[in-house]
C-alpha cells in the first residue's frame, strides 16, 4: 500500500497521470468552433468511410463504445449514441479527435482537419440510432 500511494505522489508530481477521469472538459474555445460541413451530406458520407478506418475498433460499428479494441481500456470509449455525448458542441468533438487524451490517439497529425470534421458529422447520425 505504501508503495502504491508513493508512486501516485511521484506520477503526480511529474505532471501526469495514469488514472483518467470520465469527464473529459475541452477549453471553451472548443465550443466555439464551427462545422463548416454541417449538415454535408457528402462529407458526413466521407465521415463514415473514416469511422469504420480508424474509430470502429474502439468506438464500436454502431458508435456504442463497444470495439473490441476498446475493451482493455481506461477510460472507456465513448459511446456517441448516449444523449449526454450528443449534447456536446461539434467544436468539442473536433477538438477532443484532435488533441486527443489516452488512451485515445491525437488525430491532428494523423487526419486533417477537413477529414476530421466529416468524422463530427458521421458522428451525429449516431444520434437518430
Amino acid at each position: 500500500m505504501k508503495t502504491v500511494l508513493m508512486m501516485t505522489a511521484l506520477i503526480t508530481i511529474c505532471g501526469f497521470t495514469i488514472w483518467q477521469t470520465p469527464e473529459w472538459i475541452v477549453p471553451e474555445v472548443a465550443n466555439t468552433l464551427t462545422n463548416p460541413f454541417s449538415g454535408n451530406t457528402g462529407a458526413t458520407e466521407e465521415g463514415k468511410k473514416l469511422f469504420i478506418l480508424n474509430c470502429a475498433v474502439c468506438h464500436g460499428d454502431k458508435g456504442k463504445g463497444d470495439g473490441i479494441g476498446g475493451l482493455a481500456l481506461t477510460p472507456k470509449p465513448r459511446n456517441f449514441t448516449l444523449d449526454k455525448t450528443q449534447q456536446q458542441s461539434d467544436g468539442a468533438f473536433f477538438w477532443k479527435m484532435s488533441e486527443g487524451r489516452p488512451p485515445m490517439a491525437s488525430y491532428k497529425t494523423l487526419l486533417t482537419s477537413v477529414q476530421r470534421w466529416e468524422l463530427v458529422n458521421f458522428i451525429r447520425t449516431f444520434k437518430k440510432q
